[in-house]
């Protein structure tokens, strides 16, 4: 049997996407209505951090709770990890205690290889390289909230702009646009453009660059950024304040975007920096959205690596 795992966005197809969104609507209905709902009783998931989490332990935590599971949340510091155990012997003996495995590390490269050495699916709960289940958690958070909150359609043919740093998100939107038929543009400073080695040629035709970031906001339908210095870069803080500054999401900037244009952010978020106060906290923002969103998505995904399809 082969496993599947979910390392980065293109690792589900269209089809795939299509199921988990409408998944999603009813795993988060069971959720509001008081329906209990344990696909996943007696089955165990194993958070990995290395890196600091709030939004991603919780939502994973009490997301295999809610489908009648439980989590084990490991730290490298408190484990054989933290001193240099091998990621391979690390996969293949917690693979073999555990049912699903939700990681949180720097490397991409460390995820995949515990995956290729790991006995059940391996989840990317954060790296430097993707962050598939927050853009996950934005599409929903768009069908939901634009669309009728099951079909992947809803965002087919839309533009996202994206505005800020090219980080571990942008490269997430590039593969998501693909995959989904929306169009990405792209707009961050002097210095801080996208990694040629990290784009696929077939996803150049899905996103533009533009220099300037009202440009690149332009009747768009989903205006997003993130923070200018994400975690592993925080020696270039002062550096990035300066060259990020032309690159704020204001009101005026969301005036560029289509009159129904949603603003996004994965959170956490610096108020004055990447984005004013008014645009986070306006009606615009489906930001909070976003967040709850996480924990019903990554049940989508749990129920569907560990169960397959509920028809």
């Amino acid at each position: 049997m082969t496993i599947k795992h979910y390392l980065q966005f293109s690792d589900f197809t269209r089809d795939e996407y299509a199921y988990i969104m409408a998944r999603t609507t009813e795993l988060k209905n069971r959720f509001k209505g008081y329906e209990t709902w344990h696909p996943l009783h007696d089955r165990t998931l194993a958070m990995i951090f290395e890196k600091s989490s709030t939004r991603t332990r919780l939502s994973f935590e009490a997301g295999m709770f809610q489908l009648g599971g439980h989590a084990v949340y490991l730290n490298t510091k408190d484990t054989q990890l933290g001193r240099g155990e091998p990621v391979e012997d690390a996969a293949k003996v917690i693979s073999r205690m555990v049912d699903i495995i939700m990681i949180r590390t720097f490397g991409q490269d460390i995820l995949e290889r515990f995956a290729e050495n790991s006995r059940v699916p391996v989840i990317n709960g954060l790296t430097n390289e993707y962050h598939p289940c927050q853009v996950l958690a934005d599409i929903y958070t768009y069908i939901e909230e634009r669309g009728d909150g099951v079909s992947v359609d809803a965002i087919a043919g839309k533009t996202v702009a994206w505005v800020g740093d090219a980080n571990n998100m942008s490269y997430t939107w590039i593969q998501a646009a693909r995959v989904l038929g929306f169009h990405l543009n792209i707009s961050t400073p002097a210095g801080y453009a996208l990694d040629e080695l990290m784009i696929d040629p077939q996803d150049k035709p899905f996103f533009t660059v533009f220099e300037r970031p009202m440009d690149a906001c332009k009747n768009a339908h989903i205006v997003t950024t993130d923070v200018w210095t994400s975690m592993g870069f925080e020696a270039e803080n002062e550096v990035r304040m300066a060259a990020f500054k032309e690159f704020k999401v204001s009101a005026e900037m969301m005036q560029y975007a289509a009159p129904e244009a949603v603003f996004m952010h994965c959170l956490p978020a610096h108020r004055g920096e990447e984005v004013d106060a008014d645009v986070i906290d306006g009606e615009k923002s489906v930001v909070w959205q976003e967040a709850e969103n996480r924990l019903h998505v990554q049940k989508a995904v749990m129920e569907y690596l560990l169960r397959g399809r509920f028809e």
